[in-house]
């Protein structure tokens, strides 16, 4: 009798941890194509990932080389790339109907803004498009309602922490002859997405992601423009003083304006 409880314990064992084997080669292909596949379906957009890498025991992982392409019509080659973030998942619940993320940290994503101020660029289209997907805007500061059925993106989720830092904005202005600068925008913070029974789905998550950089970096490019337009201001009135000393602060003044605005 004891020799058969052994045999059972070792085939469970050997079960178990075959099944982990399975789960880990495999978990990591299905985060690749999941966001492969039914990221373009929210976006409108192409969206790669260049790898994913999770483990089920621990429930700590990575994503590598992340990027959402542009729009229809725009130039630049994508709206935002993320070398890696990391992020933790409760093992179990990749099994269950709520996947249960504990945190996702985004570190140096580089956003490209093209386009003018107002609803004509990259990001806001990107956001309508997303809107469209999942059952248009949110209302209020609430989680956005919930996104239709048979839309591609029916898995729900559970996000206790999601940080964007040190996040950098390249924005090209039609306005300003297609010149390019760079922007830091604060961090964006969000917390306790879809804590409830049930969840959000990932073109929500999407969508409240999207509308926080978009709002950030449309902040950041208003309040450069402005500082460009004052800078310039200045410095035509300095020239028209006349005078060395106004020359000379005139030309101070238009180097500042050239140095915010690099042609790329």
């Amino acid at each position: 009798m004891k020799k058969i409880i052994l045999i059972v314990a070792g085939i469970v064992v050997v079960l178990v941890i075959a099944l982990v084997v399975v789960l880990t080669l495999s978990l990591d292909s299905l985060v690749k194509k999941g966001v492969e596949t039914i990221g373009p379906q929210i976006t409108k957009t192409e969206m790669k990932l260049e790898k994913a890498s999770i483990s089920v025991l621990s429930g700590s992982g990575a994503l590598h080389g992340f990027l959402i392409g542009n729009p229809e019509g725009y130039k630049t080659p994508s709206a935002i790339k993320v070398g890696e973030a990391s992020l933790g998942v409760r093992p179990m619940s990749v099994l269950s109907d709520k996947i249960h993320i504990t945190h996702v940290k985004v570190q140096g994503a580089e956003i490209t803004f093209e386009g003018a101020l107002g609803s004509k660029n990259n990001l806001s289209k990107i956001l309508e498009n997303v809107e469209s997907a999942s059952g248009g805007p949110a209302k209020g500061t609430d989680q956005p309602k919930a996104e239709p059925a048979g839309s591609g993106a029916s898995k729900k989720l559970q996000v206790d922490d999601f940080l964007i830092s040190g996040a950098k904005v390249n924005a090209t202005l039609t306005a300003l002859g297609g010149r390019t600068l760079t922007l830091s925008i604060p961090d964006i913070h969000f917390s306790n997405l879809g804590s409830g029974p049930e969840g959000i789905t990932a073109g929500e998550l999407t969508k409240l992601i999207l509308n926080g950089l978009n709002k950030e970096t449309m902040k950041a490019v208003e309040k450069a423009v402005s500082d460009f337009g004052k800078q310039a201001a200045g410095a035509l009135s300095d020239i028209t003083k006349g005078g060395t000393n106004s020359l000379d602060k005139a030309a101070q003044g238009l180097k500042g304006v050239s140095d915010l605005f690099k042609k790329k």
